[in-house]
């Protein structure tokens, strides 16, 4: 009995976690972050710009565009989650986060990133009706389905942000708050608790393994079909278009989808927080900045939207 108030006792002792990083001298953290701070910009630049593209040009009011105007709000909103705080750390020797404040990261950090996996698979299911059912896809698609793939989306997110973060922060940490990442995520959190972590492990791992798998399974599903569509187009010109309809949101998904399974959705998950590291940087950060530029470069119609907008502004002046 006496162990046990003393556990509580040490539980509430922890305040605040020290995020450690990525362990360098401080020149180069100086590098990093100015590397890191070029790229959060990139990513703020290029996804409001697709935001605003979107919005402005009438041609682009369509289920597709509706889905890649949520991703890029998406991308936008959990890089901005992360980002700040980690530029903030690289300049400060204390690298300390609330333990609300933590709690709040992992919370809206799930959240996103959770959404954005459900988005990804509306934006197949969306490319599997306009390519499969051309007819039929003012139906499948209307506003009304798109704002309901959104708004369950983002259902799905929300859920997972709670168990997450309730069953995570219920933990007992005692008096160790170091936490060997840049950011407050399931597993260096769940690794420094003092408690019996064999639920909260297998919480994860299944609930991450759900989202991933069905995800992916709704994806590849759909991707079959639209690649034994496209085969029976007999014009190659055809079949190219399509194909190139398809390819940004296909580069996007195999980026997204690799790291977080690599980093949740496999039971080595907790074992090495160095590649971790690594990995999360890249869904953090550099996904979300190669994003637009995925979708802008590859994409005929946002490249002409911009043509357009930037024509009208010259010629307004």
């Amino acid at each position: 009995m006496s162990s046990k108030v003393h556990q509580n006792r040490n539980c509430s002792e922890v305040t605040e976690f020290i995020l450690l990083g990525f362990r360098a001298p401080q020149k180069f953290q100086i590098l990093l972050f100015l590397l890191f701070l070029v790229i959060y910009m990139v990513t703020i630049a290029g996804n409001v710009s697709m935001i605003i593209v979107i919005q402005m040009d009438s041609r682009l009011q369509t289920p597709m565009y509706f889905f890649l105007r949520n991703l890029s709000y998406l991308d936008l909103c959990y890089s901005t989650v992360i980002a700040p705080k980690t530029l903030a750390n690289f300049l400060t020797k204390e690298k300390k986060i609330s333990y609300n404040g933590c709690a709040a990261q992992l919370f809206f950090f799930a959240l996103f990133v959770t959404t954005e996996c459900f988005i990804l698979a509306a934006m197949a299911f969306d490319r599997f009706s306009a390519v499969c059912y051309p007819l039929l896809y003012p139906v499948h698609m209307s506003h009304k389905v798109c704002i309901q793939l959104v708004a369950g989306s983002y259902t799905c997110g929300c859920i997972n942000a709670i168990v997450q973060t309730c069953f995570t922060f219920s933990l007992c940490f005692c008096q160790e708050n170091r936490l060997d990442h840049f950011f407050c995520d399931d597993p260096p959190l769940i690794k420094i608790s003092c408690a019996d972590t064999f639920v909260n492990e297998l919480v994860l791992f299944i609930v991450s393994a759900f989202i991933v798998i069905s995800t992916t399974v709704v994806i590849l599903v759909s991707y079959v079909y639209i690649f034994s569509t496209v085969l029976k187009i007999p014009s190659t010109q055809g079949r190219n278009k399509t194909f190139s309809t398809c390819s940004s949101h296909m580069a996007a998904v195999s980026l997204f989808f690799g790291t977080v399974f690599f980093t949740y959705a496999q039971p080595g998950a907790m074992s090495s927080p160095a590649q971790s590291k690594i990995v999360s940087v890249f869904y953090t950060l550099i996904i979300p900045m190669l994003n637009p530029l995925i979708y802008s470069l590859r994409n005929r119609d946002v490249k002409d939207a911009v043509k357009r907008i930037l024509c009208e502004k010259c010629c307004c002046q």
